[in-house]
């Protein structure tokens, strides 16, 4: 019912009462309440026609609650343990967090699972006093995607990515995408002087020596 990337959001959940914002069809919120995971599961969604589909598939499960509403805005400071935010973009993902400080706050624990702009979350992080507990790879689609677990202050460990077998081929494609970004920039001599084609080059430079030596952490 769930793909890779979810069931990768799914294990770093750690139970009590979880938030998952943009529910969608609730496979998510399903499986964490089948495996016995958690207790309670509120799912949101903003609109109405995906709010009356997540409603109709949770309807067998009575420690599953549907909420039509944006983002954290349906929520109280204290309801929930952890928050997910999966499949939307960086930006998206932080604006949600941004509306409403008190709900985010009170939880112990954030799971977010960005599509794009996976530097402005861990910025927002860094700015916001949430460390990274712990971060994993997933595959769906032929795409892999980043997921971070974030705490207020997590025990120092080894994250899964560092083991994952997705990794090198992540890092890999990662590299492929900046190259194409930089060989368009060279094409101008104002972006060849710029601070952003200077960063874009040191990460290229940096994947290429952590690929030299494995044993190295991989550039964030």
């Amino acid at each position: 019912m769930i793909d890779n990337r979810i069931k990768a959001v799914e294990n770093f959940v750690q139970g009590g009462v979880v938030a998952d914002i943009g529910a969608d069809h609730g496979y998510l919120a399903i499986e964490l309440i089948k495996s016995g995971r958690v207790a309670k599961v509120i799912a949101t969604e903003k609109n109405i026609g995906p709010f009356e589909a997540l409603s109709k598939n949770i309807s067998g499960f009575k420690q599953i609650e549907a909420r039509l509403g944006d983002g954290l805005q349906v929520l109280s400071a204290g309801e929930v343990d952890t928050i997910c935010v999966a499949g939307m973009g960086g930006a998206l993902i932080q604006k949600i967090l941004d509306e409403s400080p008190e709900v985010v706050s009170s939880a112990r624990q954030l799971i977010l699972q960005p599509m794009n702009g996976v530097k402005k979350i861990r910025t927002w992080l860094a700015e916001n006093d949430w460390a990274i507990a712990d971060e994993d790879l997933a595959e769906a689609g032929g795409i892999i995607y980043e997921i971070i677990c974030a705490e207020r202050n997590p025990a120092p460990k080894i994250f899964k990515r560092e083991s994952s077998p997705l990794l090198q081929k992540f890092l890999a494609q990662r590299a492929e995408r900046l190259e194409k970004v930089l060989a368009e920039m060279k094409k101008s001599s104002e972006a060849r002087q710029s601070e952003k084609f200077l960063a874009i080059q040191a990460e290229i430079d940096a994947l290429r020596r952590y690929s030299c030596h494995s044993n190295s952490s991989p550039p964030m």
